[in-house]
């Protein structure tokens, strides 16, 4: 019997069964890819943090303590795979003669470093010229003493006279701020830059020199301790770790966790991961879902006919239900496995490896897991409804037309509007100020995620779609007349019955409208939210770097705007100086911009999302007709209380003299990001005002700008003529520097799963119910037919239906998609660096999607009028 069954429904049934194992396959499908790859972002997250750490620890033996026990301790530590102690020691000066005058710098750091540091740390030491070995200059105290390898220079330390020696090379410290850190202090209480001036010392020549010298001893290690592969698993084990040797040395060091510092960052961005799986993942499958359920639900009424006509045969309840459930296991299992072929598929041409690059543990838990809620799918929407109606429907029942008087309960109570209000109440209060999605407190194990936040975005989603159910339902009642005029070119006199038609059939319709809209809306929304992330990111790049090739002079250079014209290589449209400066309000040093405020616009990027109290054209007018204007950062405007026009008195060092003078601005406006501006406190002002108030014009760094191309190039270019006197940086190098492991990893990855499927979603939604709708109501159209309906006819009511279903549905799902972009952007702020100030709506991929959705309404429609133009007599007898 059930073998009988089975083949029946795949000869009789086909469409029906293909259409439902579809809408398992694509929910099974999107829950297995991007389970699976958000486990292997994560596990990529912590390798990305672990590589971008030169030395793990840094352990400092605190005085009194045995640096040489404490050394054998560390070593001996689990997961240590090497330990070497380091010495710090302060210097007064560093003097070295050139060209027959004497250069002497401020204050500086000693270090002695064993042989092997460089081999076992690579990371930590860049070479730039002469020998990567014996004494070494920091490329900053190298420009300042105008040294070089082979050159002598003079180390004052205290309680000791000025010792020489010989320059072996120039290096470059990617990490002096880990090097350089107060250990064991908080990051509010770090420096707020490392040493300007660095010697490296071989560890022997470091004792000789420093014998009557204060010595900091460090212990450098690196680990290959097997870490979790979640970063905030890895996080808790190292800090764990840390807080062990701290506590077996009973007080005797301090551990600088450099490595757990990586992992806290990349445990926030493995959380902002996660909650862009929950915002763009999880409605995709409660999509495929719902477009399951509505494929079952247009064969309903041949369903209940074929329970009828089982029971007047003789079978029993019990036996009819296991027929169900026969048809629910086929539609379950087949699209089961056929979603985890697509996921299979999926991540072996967009990743390399069906199982997205994740462990073999984790893609078998996912897969499974896929798997488990595709089958608990097609329980929902076929087992369950065949159950329903074997309980509530008669044999008479099945032989009465359905029809359904009134409106639906929700409807009545207005749950669509209730929950539209209740969006915009979680949205208001889900993105004010100060609002955190994600907290997650430095040093500290746990991690914090809101995710009531999801209840904004959530009942918009469900709330709009039953508020456009509700308007297609009235649109389908009340407006025959309406109709019928809109579909007489194509329906000739049967307009008034193709009308009539239409608003009988409103429930299934707009079941069919909602469908679409949501596809749509899941696609609008996902690909505005990508490309305004992907704008951001671009925005955050050009920020930091400034321009698309930033010339950084050092400290304490003194090279004037007219050096722009010896940059101007080809390829260079304009070289804009930038002034750079540091400055004291109060007892706050600062850092202090001076800008050319006609031509700063020339080389980089001025957003008006960067100022408030003005447009950045306004402000930069400000500054060049007001040359005291100044623009301060909203915390010090909040800090100093300033209102506009207030009198702002600054200490600025004196060119000259060297000693601080003070200088009389006054307050513009606010400037909340600047290029090559910190994130915090900054000033913005008039280039030539700073310069005549200090004496000197000098430069803090070039913004070069090339036209947005050829930027690799042109700084290669620029590095080859100015070598080690300045630091040149493109913006192609900034990208993957300020780029977090969630912009580079998840969020390109996350995308172009869930873009694919929404645009198959959107086909589905369209085609597929439509189809099946139309292949139910055969009978009806073979009986237009046998009553003298044209075959022309008949086409236009098909093709009335489906413009219907595809103008309502793709409009709705647009004004739905913008919706929710809008607030999905807002909620989600924190993954924004900086915020947008516009959405970017990726136009091409937006045309795709309503071309797929309207190609598939279109061949569904022709598929109908085909089969409508069948002999009636022919359909009649196969129904």
């Amino acid at each position: 019997m059930n073998t009988t069954w089975a083949g029946g429904l795949a000869r009789h049934r086909s469409g029906r069964l293909l259409a439902a194992v579809a809408g398992i396959a694509l929910a099974v499908a999107l829950i297995a890819s991007l389970g699976s790859f958000l486990t292997a972002s994560k596990a990529t997250m912590t390798q990305r943090a672990v590589g971008s750490v030169a030395v793990d620890w840094q352990v400092e033996v605190q005085p009194g303590a045995d640096a040489g026990a404490t050394l054998s301790l560390v070593q001996h530590t689990p997961g240590v795979q090497a330990a070497v102690p380091v010495g710090f020691a302060h210097s007064s000066a560093f003097t070295a003669k050139a060209q027959g005058t004497t250069q002497t710098t401020g204050p500086g750091m000693v270090l002695g470093l064993p042989a092997d540091y460089q081999k076992l740390f690579p990371g930590e030491i860049r070479p730039l010229t002469g020998s990567s070995s014996g004494v070494l200059l920091a490329q900053q105290t190298a420009s300042n003493l105008h040294a070089a390898p082979g050159d002598t220079i003079g180390i004052q330390l205290p309680g000791s006279g000025v010792r020489q020696v010989r320059v072996a090379g120039v290096v470059d410290l990617p990490q002096a701020d880990s090097l350089f850190q107060k250990v064991g202090a908080p990051s509010q209480s770090q420096p707020a830059a490392p040493p300007d001036n660095v010697v490296l010392l071989p560890s022997t020549e470091f004792t000789s020199l420093t014998a009557n010298t204060p010595v900091t001893t460090q212990i450098h290690t690196t680990s290959d301790a097997k870490l979790p592969a979640d970063p905030a698993s890895a996080f808790n084990t190292v800090t764990r770790a840390a807080h062990n040797l701290e506590a077996r040395s009973s007080g005797g060091v301090i551990v600088g966790n450099n490595l757990g510092a990586a992992l806290d960052a990349a445990r926030q961005d493995a959380a902002y991961a996660q909650i862009l799986f929950l915002f763009l993942g999880v409605p995709g499958a409660i999509l495929a879902a719902a477009l399951t359920a509505a494929v079952a639900a247009a064969g309903g009424e041949r369903r209940r006919q074929e329970q009828s006509l089982l029971r007047l045969r003789g079978l029993r309840p019990r036996r009819i239900a296991s027929l169900s459930g026969l048809e629910a296991g086929l539609v379950g299992v087949t699209g089961g496995l056929a979603g985890l072929g697509i996921a299979a598929l999926t991540g072996r041409v967009a990743f390399g490896s069906a199982s997205f690059g994740t462990s073999a543990g984790a893609w078998a838990f996912w897969y499974a897991l896929a798997f488990l809620l595709g089958a608990a799918v097609a329980a929902g929407a076929v087992l369950v409804p065949a159950l329903r109606d074997l309980r509530g429907v008669t044999v008479a029942d099945t032989r009465r037309p359905e029809r359904r008087t009134g409106s639906v309960w929700w409807m009545r109570y207005g749950l669509d509007l209730a929950l539209l209000i209740a969006s915009w109440l979680v949205f208001r209060a889900s993105s004010g100020n100060q609002y955190a999605l994600v907290l997650a407190p430095e040093g500290v194990p746990s991690i914090s995620v809101s995710y009531w936040a999801f209840l904004g975005p959530a009942l918009l989603w469900v709330g709009s779609a039953l508020l456009l159910w509700r308007l297609t339902l009235l649109a389908l009642t009340h407006g025959r007349g309406v109709l019928a005029r809109l579909s007489r070119p194509l329906t000739s006199n049967l307009a008034g019955t193709t009308a009539a038609v239409l608003s009988r059939r409103r429930r299934p319709l707009a079941r069919s409208v909602v469908l679409l809209a949501l596809a749509v809306s899941f696609a609008v929304s996902t690909a505005t939210f990508n490309a305004t992330y992907k704008q951001q990111a671009e925005v955050d790049a050009r920020l930091t770097n400034g321009a698309d090739v930033t010339v950084t002079e050092p400290p304490g250079a003194q090279t004037p705007p007219s050096a722009a014209a010896s940059l101007k290589v080809p390829g260079v449209r304009h070289v804009e100086p930038l002034q750079h400066r540091f400055a004291y309000v109060g007892s706050d040093l600062q850092d202090l911009y001076g800008v050319n405020p006609g031509t700063i616009a020339s080389a980089t990027s001025l957003q008006d999302a960067y100022f408030s109290g003005g447009t950045a054209a306004s402000l930069m007018d400000k500054l060049a007709k007001q040359p005291d204007a100044l623009l301060v950062s909203a915390e010090t405007v909040t800090d100093f209380q300033l209102s506009p026009g207030d009198t702002v008195r600054l200490r600025i060092q004196d060119a000259h003299t060297k000693a601080l003078r003070t200088v009389t601005f006054h307050y513009a406006g606010i400037a909340k990001e600047f290029p090559t501006a910190p994130k915090d406190s900054f000033f913005v002002a008039n280039a030539s005002y700073v310069a005549r108030a200090t004496g000197s014009d000098a430069v803090g760094a070039f913004l070069v700008d090339t036209g947005g191309t050829h930027q690799k190039q042109v700084a290669a270019q620029l590095g080859k003529q100015l070598g080690t006197s300045a630091t040149v940086t493109d913006l192609t190098q900034t990208r993957g520097a300020v780029g977090t492991s969630l912009t580079s990893v998840d969020l390109a990855g996350l995308t172009r799963i869930e873009l694919a499927f929404a645009v198959l979603l959107a086909a589905g939604a369209g085609g597929l119910v439509l189809a099946l709708g139309l292949a139910e109501r055969r009978r009806t159209f073979a009986i237009a037919t046998v009553l003298g309906a044209r075959a022309g006819q008949l086409r236009g009511m098909v093709l009335t239906e489906a413009l219907l279903l595809a103008g309502g549905g793709l409009a709705g799902g647009a004004l739905m998609g913008w919706g929710l972009s809008e607030m999905l952007v807002k909620v989600l702020t924190g993954v924004f660096d900086p915020p947008p100030t516009t959405l970017s709506v990726p136009g091409t991929y937006l045309v795709l999607t309503g071309c797929a959705a309207g190609a598939a309404v279109l061949a569904a429609a022709l598929n109908g009028v085909r089969r409508a133009t069948r002999p009636a007599v022919e359909e009649l007898r196969d129904l």
